[in-house]
């Protein structure tokens, strides 16, 4: 949908507001994040142009404008509204941190974020998945937030085109049981046999532990010691489930990184039956 638009230039700043002249749009927030480029005026009269993208937490835009230096007037001439997905939260990173994030590294520690912005109910909760940017608000991941503790995030995908969603969480899972199943090769004999069948960072779900004791009859036991895979609880367990046909899914917790990361320290049974005492 295109609009004809009203557009201002802010002298202090140079960031531009914008007002729609068609109801039923919402107008941008004056503090829309500005992403600019510079190019060739279109009007080819020698002045600075810049095409802007901007960002609001409904829709996406993009702006070609023409900034004349010899008045400065502002000139619009275009603008496309189209809806987006904007996350609940935003973890910004002080500038000069970011080096480990663009090495890959999935912790994020609390002394390396700037700010935290979302409402107060979204940036308190264990878990919930942020949006990771550099100071210069470049995208740098998707990670997991745990408020209350020293790693405060936990990265689920550098890609910012993946989305964090049940298939996500599904495929990794299945993916570590494939792996360690095949590499096992037959060699576990008897109940007591353990196989590690997901081993946390190694298998992109920080802080997921699962061991495998004896085959279908056997059982699942689980250590979920970040915020991320614990509240992923659910899709976990009905992952395991499915790729291992093992029904008996039980938790057990390593307490002091559990307090640690914010989290209530539990035990019991997560599905089918609990496993004998030898093997707790």
């Amino acid at each position: 949908m295109c609009l004809t638009m009203n557009a201002g230039l802010h002298r202090c700043c140079e960031k531009s507001s914008f007002k729609t002249l068609k109801e039923g749009v919402p107008a941008l927030c004056r503090q829309a994040e500005m992403l600019t480029q510079e190019r060739p005026c279109s009007k080819r009269c020698g002045c600075t142009c810049r095409r802007n993208a901007v960002f609001d937490s409904f829709y996406a835009a993009s702006v070609k404008a023409a900034t004349h230096s010899c008045c400065g007037r502002f000139i619009m001439e275009a603008f496309c509204y189209q809806r987006v997905f904007t996350p609940m939260l935003i973890i910004t990173i002080k500038q000069g941190k970011e080096k480990s994030l663009l090495e890959r590294q999935p912790w994020i520690y609390a002394s390396a974020v700037e700010r935290v912005d979302g409402k107060p109910a979204e940036r308190m909760k264990s878990g919930a998945t942020a949006l990771v940017r550099s100071s210069s608000g470049k995208f740098l991941a998707r990670a997991a937030h745990a408020p209350k503790s020293q790693i405060q995030a936990r990265v689920w995908t550098f890609d910012e085109a993946q989305p964090v969603d049940h298939a996500l969480i599904k495929r990794r899972v299945k993916a570590a049981i494939q792996k360690r199943v095949a590499a096992a090769k037959g060699k576990r004999v008897g109940a007591a046999k353990r196989l590690p069948l997901v081993i946390g960072d190694e298998d992109e779900l920080s802080g997921l532990l699962v061991d495998w004791y004896g085959d279908q009859k056997g059982y699942l036991i689980c250590e979920f010691q970040s915020a991320g895979v614990d509240a992923w609880k659910v899709a976990i367990v009905q992952a395991l489930i499915a790729e291992t046909g093992c029904p008996n899914v039980y938790e057990t917790a390593d307490e002091l990184i559990r307090k640690g990361e914010g989290l209530p320290v539990n035990y019991g049974v997560l599905a089918g039956d609990e496993p004998p005492d030898d093997l707790l």
